[in-house]
Parts: structure tokens; sequence; C-alpha cells
């Protein structure tokens, strides 16, 4: 494989790897937006009292649950997105240290397909 045959295959996988990173980030934000709604709704639960009635949105009709069973199912939902951050986190150094490695060696690449391009111009000076 020629060094300019390489030099777009890294360039074609330097796009797809920022890409994938464009989309773990996107994802992160999601994340981080949903984890904020539960920990407010989670603070909202702490001021309850015993009276208090808790209604879940089921589709277009509101259901009355139990406040253990929501505080729960709160606290749960915040685990589960606690550790799909941790993930898409770990997905997304995993993904910036692949892609600079590609870039490293897109730029190694230029450099020695530079150099080839001026070694037959200095040669015929």
């Amino acid at each position: 494989m020629s060094l300019e045959e390489k030099f777009q295959v890294l360039s074609v996988e330097f796009q797809k790897l920022q890409s994938t990173l464009a989309a773990a980030i996107e994802k992160r934000e999601r994340l981080e937006a949903q984890l904020s709604e539960n920990e407010l709704v989670k603070k909202e639960f702490a001021t309850l009292t015993s009276e208090n009635t808790v209604f879940k949105l089921i589709g277009p009709v509101l259901v009355k649950q139990e406040q253990s069973e929501a505080k729960s199912n709160v606290n749960t939902r915040i685990d589960f997105i606690r550790s799909e951050l941790k993930r898409v986190e770990g997905q997304i150094t995993e993904t910036e240290t692949k892609q600079e490695k590609t870039k490293q060696e897109l730029v190694a690449i230029q450099t020695t397909i530079q150099q080839q391009a001026q070694q037959p111009q200095q040669v015929q000076v």
C-alpha cells in the first residue's frame, strides 16, 4: 500500500473517530441532563410528608404510586444513569486516544510524502 493510500485510509478512520466522539459527547450531555432532572426529583421527594400523594405519568394518565416505590425508582434510575455516564466517559477517553494516535500517524505520513515530493526537485536543481 502506497503512502497516499495509507493516508486516505487513515483520513477516513480519523473522520469516523470524530463522528463517534461527537455522538458519545452528545450522549453524555443527554445523560447529564437526565441525571440533573432525576436529582431534582429526589430533592423534591425529600421534602414530602407521609400525607403527600405521588402520581406517576403513564402515557396520558396519572396513576397513584406509593412514595417508597417512587423514591426507589428514582434512586435506581440515578444509579443507572451514573453507571451509563461512567461507561460513556470511558468510551470518550478511548476514542480521544485513538483519534490522537491516528492524527499523529497522519502527520507522520504527510511529512514523509512532502519530503519525498521535495527530493526529486532537489536532485534536478
